[in-house]
């Protein structure tokens, strides 16, 4: 065969490889259409995770993840078809198709990237510093000849040992429940924990009058999308980021987390 037929076979190759692959992402992103058409959207949230996802008072799910996936169901005119699921379920929930989208408290990195697309950030996840309501404190100097409990090894302890002061007196236990336990029992003043934890606590002891008080790290949530759905993709950073700009992801914030979206990722 010479040189030019070799060369126009190649390239007949290659345009039908084109062609193939671009009808098969073509027929993916029928997925806003297959929900607009079917009026409902399976979304994937948790409700074992306070404040984020969990069940309330009368057995129907509710937090900032539930308030989010039936904003976006809302602003695409269909049915919220919520859909319980796990950390360890939910992108193989997604990839198998039993959900459309995931509003389950998930981060973004390189391996997750690798495997699905992602939203704009639509949440703040954050591990704090929570105390009573009835001291002020501003800044981690504050904390000076306070106690605090803390779970030993975890990214809020890390963090500690660079932001406290010298004087603060950190009680350190093995796990998240008797972290908190000290800090329910007044054993110390202050806990540092992740937001989930604090809120589930306090959450089951209403009378314990705390409250968020520093920021020690910030790593937002982001909803999950099949690779290839552009439509949908960019239909959901559309309403995600109108809730933004109208005030509406701040107030769930406020309304969920008891602090503000700040400055989240687009």
């Amino acid at each position: 065969m010479s040189l030019t037929r070799r060369l126009f076979a190649a390239s007949a190759v290659a345009v039908t490889a084109l062609t193939v692959a671009s009808g098969a992402y073509a027929q993916e992103d029928k997925s806003l259409q297959n929900i607009l058409d079917k009026k409902s959207i399976a979304l994937g949230i948790p409700t074992d995770y306070p404040p984020y996802g969990y069940m309330g008072p009368d057995f129907k799910p509710t937090g900032m993840d539930v308030a989010v996936a039936q904003l976006i169901a809302d602003k695409l005119g269909v049915k919220a078809e919520l859909v319980p699921v796990s950390t360890p379920n939910r992108i193989p929930y997604l990839q198998s198709k039993k959900i459309d989208l995931i509003v389950s408290s998930l981060g973004k990195n390189e391996e997750r990237a690798k495997v699905i697309d992602f939203t704009v950030a639509y949440a703040p996840f954050f591990q704090a510093v929570f105390g009573p309501k009835d001291v002020e404190i501003k800044s981690f100097e504050d904390l000076g000849g306070k106690t605090l409990s803390v779970t030993r090894g975890t990214i809020q302890d890390d963090a500690l040992q660079e932001l406290a002061p010298k004087t603060l007196k950190i009680q350190r236990f093995e796990d998240d429940n008797s972290t908190m336990a000290a800090f329910m029992s007044q054993q110390t003043q202050f806990v540092a924990v992740g937001a989930a934890v604090a809120a589930a606590a306090l959450q089951k002891n209403p009378k314990v009058q705390a409250e968020y008080k520093l920021l020690i790290k910030d790593s937002p949530n982001y909803i999950g999308v099949r690779k290839g759905e552009t439509e949908l993709l960019n239909k959901v950073n559309d309403i995600l980021r109108t809730a933004k700009t109208d005030g509406t992801i701040e107030a769930y914030s406020q309304k969920w987390l008891g602090r503000g979206a700040g400055n989240l990722p687009d």
